[in-house]
């Protein structure tokens, strides 16, 4: 799980049209003798417009994170739909460390980690509404990735407010469906880093002119064998 993650566009190929009108490329005309050399020519032709249409289609998908993946709060995946790729993109280090909403903590540690690369993950969609996509910002560790801030900035007016902050780490949050999701992962007294007690899911939607909690789940883990977690029912 990244962040406890930004969203990218695949790129699509058409085949040009032949002289048929199907798509295929007619035949040249062979003098007798040469038939079978027309028939090797021809098989090669098929397998380099098969190999084309496959490399083609692999390269339609869509990203996740962002600026960084559209990952899920608690593993990389790809971006929902309801995120977009296109539209202004805003600079969301600026934006967070110029929020007066945002903490002393957070801002101490947006920092960069290595040449002017910041751990931040940014995701664009559609959450409350808005003329402009709204933009979702995870801001995480350098060393480890783990959330530390989450917030979601709704454009008004030309500039951007801040509409949402979580600041209970390590978290993450995502655009699903339409709906903000904030994933926390839950520690005990002397769990690891990387095995958590558990973990909880929360889901807010937009009303009117503020996110309201409307859902959230709970899931324990059990130390199975060499201590790894294994999750339980939840409550």
């Amino acid at each position: 799980m990244r962040g406890l993650g930004t969203r990218a566009g695949g790129i699509g190929r058409e085949a040009d049209e032949g002289s048929d009108g199907s798509g295929t490329p007619r035949p040249a005309f062979v003098p007798p003798g040469r038939g079978t050399l027309q028939a090797v020519i021809t098989a090669v032709a098929v397998l380099a417009a098969l190999t084309l249409f496959v490399a083609a289609c692999g390269t339609g998908g869509t990203g996740a994170r962002d600026e960084g993946p559209a990952r899920s709060d608690s593993v990389a995946g790809a971006a929902s739909p309801a995120v977009s790729t296109t539209g202004a993109r805003v600079d969301a280090v600026r934006l967070v460390k110029d929020d007066p909403a945002v903490s002393a903590d957070v801002k101490r540690e947006l920092k960069p980690c290595v040449g002017d690369e910041y751990p931040v993950d940014v995701s664009y969609g559609d959450l409350t509404g808005a003329s402009s996509d709204d933009v979702v910002v995870n801001v995480l560790t350098c060393g480890d990735a783990v959330g530390i801030g989450s917030y979601v900035y709704r454009e008004e007016g030309g500039s951007y407010r801040n509409v949402f902050k979580a600041e209970q780490p390590p978290l993450y949050a995502e655009i699903d469906r339409g709906a903000l999701v904030v994933t926390r992962q839950v520690y005990e007294k002397g769990d690891r880093l990387a095995s958590p007690s558990g973990e909880e899911v929360t889901t807010y939607l937009w009303t009117t002119d503020r996110f309201v909690r409307k859902f959230s789940t709970r899931t324990d883990y059990s130390k199975a064998v060499g201590g790894e977690p294994t999750p339980v029912p939840g409550n």
